[in-house]
């Protein structure tokens, strides 16, 4: 089997490295922390001294780093993964990065003859050690396939996302939704528990609602926003929308409970009944956002 580098050995790396290393793969590591890399070198992994040292005996070189800067130093600062890459090298980037940055770091290795892809990640509900994780790997087809087996060994879904940077740009959409997601739902929490409501029972009829609608969500991108079919007919439109929200924004405001990402909301349904919309559903506010940015969502084959 081919020998794996492995930098970066925090809660996510190590546990993947120690994946790697109970699939069979031969392991050189290397973290700033010596105490990260014991359990690895316990199960047989050489410990090396530098990013250099672990691209010079390794054929891939796997990344699990806090931020851009540390992928920036690791792989081209002094003592980097450039400067120990060879002929054959394949670096893949699974940190939450810029997609300028791989592009550039894959220019400096294509120089040696050596590959690079980003293949950021998304945990599963059974988490790391279970090897439940989405991997968005994107760079050039033929290194990923290369790399396939390896990436297979440590996640159980794997998609490749097409040019680099691509499955980089998708991670950092879903950690910004998902963020913005958990702060709507505190400023929905924390009204209602003002109001009077029992924050347990708030929140378990809450989670039932928004299940209800990431599955209607499903349905809403492959009939509605790809194909740009904005005027099928709705089941609840934005005038009804709009009712629900101002009344919550009114109740939040009798109980002095700010709502700056509802209030936006809010703002944004006007928009669209003044824009005539009131009768569509509330993909159309989907609209307003195209707009505003100058680009249609749409699938292969209904751009417009």
């Amino acid at each position: 089997m081919e020998t794996i580098g492995f930098i970066g050995l925090g809660t996510i790396g190590g546990a993947i490295a120690l994946n790697l290393q109970k699939a069979g793969y031969p392991m050189v590591v290397h973290d700033i922390s010596p105490e990260a890399m014991q359990p690895l070198v316990d199960g047989g992994a050489k410990a090396a001294n530098s990013a250099a040292e672990v691209a010079e005996q390794s054929q891939f070189v796997l990344t699990s780093l806090p931020s851009h800067r540390e992928v920036e130093v690791v792989a081209l600062g002094p003592n980097g993964l450039l400067q120990g890459a060879h002929k054959g090298t394949i670096y893949v980037d699974l940190s939450s990065s810029h997609p300028d940055l791989i592009r550039r770091i894959e220019l400096e290795f294509k120089a040696k003859g050596a590959q690079v892809l980003d293949a950021p990640i998304i945990v599963g509900t059974g988490g790391v050690a279970n090897n439940n994780l989405e991997l968005m790997p994107s760079g050039d087809p033929e290194a990923f396939e290369a790399v396939k087996p390896l990436l297979d060994a440590f996640a159980d879904r794997v998609v490749f996302c097409g040019p680099l940077g691509s499955g980089t740009v998708i991670k950092l959409a879903h950690n910004m939704v998902r963020r913005g997601f958990q702060l709507a739902i505190g400023e929905g929490m924390v009204m209602g528990t003002k109001a009077g409501a029992d924050p347990e029972l708030l929140w378990e009829c809450m989670h039932y609602g928004l299940d209800v609608m990431l599955h209607q969500l499903q349905r809403t991108f492959d009939k509605v926003i790809f194909p740009g079919d904005f005027e099928a007919p709705a089941g609840f439109d934005i005038n009804l929308s709009r009712k629900d929200v101002g009344l919550a924004t009114e109740v939040a405001r009798q109980y002095d409970v700010p709502m700056p990402i509802h209030s936006l909301v809010e703002q944004a349904m006007i928009q669209a009944i003044n824009r005539g919309w009131g009768k569509e559903s509330t993909a159309s506010l989907f609209k307003l956002q195209e707009e505003a940015a100058g680009i249609e969502v749409r699938a292969k084959g209904n751009t417009g």
